[in-house]
């Protein structure tokens, strides 16, 4: 039995950043594909999802997840859930791409490529594994933006 194709969506939870929604959901669906190509960690769970949501939020939504989920203070850029949840911080994402001098669309779709790379097994907890991460993702946005 041929399973459905994993969906994606990307969701604007937030009012304080503009942001292009069609061009981050095209992102987002190209990034997914690229991402079921790499070769699954062994806590990857993309394959077993049957949608993936993306949804935008505010600095202060943000802060209370990353409280709330991993008792750390303050806002953060994405945070990943197991259940196939990308969470992104809009407002953190605009002040990166000042800092980094990039553009929002691309922070955007770094943090969108970090939590697909997550659900695919990849992990930050260490220096190489933020290393290969890093690397996989400015790779993916290089190749889809």
């Amino acid at each position: 039995m041929l399973r459905d194709a994993l969906a994606i969506t990307v969701r604007n939870r937030q009012r304080m950043v503009r942001v292009k929604l069609r061009s981050l959901q095209s992102f987002a669906a190209r990034a997914l594909n690229e991402c079921l190509r790499l070769p699954a960690r062994r806590s990857a769970v993309l394959k077993e999802l049957s949608e993936v949501s993306v949804v935008l939020v505010s600095d202060r939504r943000m802060a209370d997840l990353h409280r709330r989920f991993l008792n750390k203070a303050g806002p953060t850029d994405v945070i990943t859930f197991q259940h196939g949840e990308i969470v992104i911080s809009a407002e953190t994402a605009r002040r990166q791409a000042r800092a980094f001098r990039t553009s929002l669309e691309h922070e955007l779709c770094l943090y969108i490529a970090h939590g697909l790379l997550h659900l695919r097994g990849f992990d930050d907890q260490t220096s190489a594994g933020t290393a290969e991460m890093k690397r996989l993702q400015e790779k993916l946005v290089a190749s889809l933006l």
